[in-house]
């Protein structure tokens, strides 16, 4: 994450003057001296590198990158004054607005935590590691709670200390966004989106997505993640991920919202000339559950919404599941599988359709008919995307609609 925390006082001091529409009135509010707000305002223009007010004879109106400036600072503070509050019960901290907290001490910690210990931090940072302990204790002392524990492998942070971190990044982030948005107002739009792609996601509905997106955006940074849905999901909790796209899930944490998109038809793929095609009158009829008993398997690991549907395929036979199948959720590893034996995988026909159009592999109905998962993209609760984000989201949506026409 690039950027740093502003000087929080000074953010407050900005909301403050947006939300009075003066200096004067604003310096009474914050108890401080009109040229001691001013001085603020001019940091965070600094900051943003624009300016963010007309002065006038009437007071202080916000530009229209001051309006959005301040919105989304507002998110900042509510979201650290929220973390500070509930890391630790009891704690004498009420708010950001006693300045108990720096944002030095706040980011030192994120970037404790990001790197995996002081010295690495002090190294990336170029700092020395007596100035992140010295922050870091300074936090420890106003929250009233131990941020790092000694332990044989060093220095760990505490449960505390990684909630904090989390909200300073997705603070970090906000002003991210807030930066695009300023920057896309004069007309040289440059944010940034990071995208966890499950299986189906990065075959299909990913790729026509972003460059159809980039045509529209082309300084525009997208991020394409991948990797197991638990991680897909901390990324997406932790803010180093926007969007999540793939099959949708039963239960989910509070702090993420899921939307469907589509529904997406199940089907037994095998390779070409397989026995079961035979057996099926040409793949035209679903195999028995006693026909698919006799061949080994390739299987989703457990956990997954398609794991399920493996476990139900058998059970609602009431058949016993074949033996020692291979747990694989490597589309590439699964492909060369299924071409070298005659293994057998539950499978959505579209991430195969690369394969079943050269004719290499076969989609075979399955034994209970019309089968589906929903496949669909979540996001924090309560992100608001930027308009490029959300004119992202509007491309996936319309691309993941279309796929499910072909």
């Amino acid at each position: 994450m690039s950027g740093s925390l502003p000087n929080l006082r000074h953010l407050s001091i900005l909301c403050t003057v947006v939300r009075l529409g003066s200096v004067t009135a604003a310096a009474r509010a914050a108890h401080l001296s009109q040229p001691a707000v001013s001085q603020a305002i001019a940091a965070v223009e600094r900051n943003f590198g624009t300016l963010l007010f007309a002065r006038t004879g009437w007071g202080m109106a916000p530009t229209e990158a001051g309006r959005v400036c301040a919105a989304r600072i507002e998110r900042v503070l509510a979201r650290i004054t929220q973390a500070l509050r509930e890391s630790v019960a009891g704690s004498p901290v009420s708010g950001i607005p006693q300045y108990a907290i720096t944002a030095g001490q706040l980011e030192a910690l994120f970037r404790v935590v990001e790197a995996g210990g002081f010295g690495r931090a002090a190294r990336v940072r170029g700092m020395t590691r007596a100035t992140l302990h010295r922050a870091a204790k300074q936090l420890e002392r106003a929250i009233g709670a131990p941020l790092f524990e000694a332990t044989s492998h060093g220095m760990r942070p505490t449960r505390e200390a990684l909630r904090l971190a989390i909200q300073v990044h997705l603070a970090l982030g906000e002003l991210g966004q807030a930066r695009a948005e300023i920057t896309a107002l004069a007309g040289a739009e440059r944010g940034e989106t990071a995208i966890g792609a499950m299986p189906l996601a990065r075959s299909r509905i990913i790729p026509e997505a972003v460059l159809r997106f980039c045509a529209r955006h082309p300084q525009h940074r997208i991020s394409i993640l991948d990797g197991p849905y638990e991680s897909m999901l901390e990324f997406l909790r932790q803010g180093r991920a926007d969007v999540l796209i793939g099959a949708t899930r039963g239960a989910t944490p509070a702090d993420v919202v899921q939307e469907p998109l589509f529904e997406d038809p199940l089907a037994l793929i095998v390779r070409a000339r397989h026995p079961l095609i035979a057996l099926t009158g040409g793949g035209r009829c679903a195999p028995s559950a006693e026909a698919l008993m006799q061949f080994p398997w390739i299987v989703p690991r457990p956990g997954s919404p398609l794991r399920g549907h493996f476990d139900r395929l058998f059970r609602d036979a009431t058949a016993t599941p074949p033996s020692a199948p291979i747990e694989c959720n490597s589309l590439v590893a699964a492909r060369e599988l299924l071409l070298a034996s005659e293994r057998v995988m539950l499978l959505s026909a579209q991430q195969a359709h690369h394969e079943l159009a050269a004719g290499e592999l076969v989609a075979l109905p399955h034994p209970a008919g019309w089968v589906v998962r929903e496949i669909g993209l979540t996001v924090r609760r309560g992100w608001r995307p930027t308009a490029a984000q959300g004119e992202l989201l509007e491309i996936i949506r319309t691309v993941a609609r279309s796929s499910c026409a072909r």
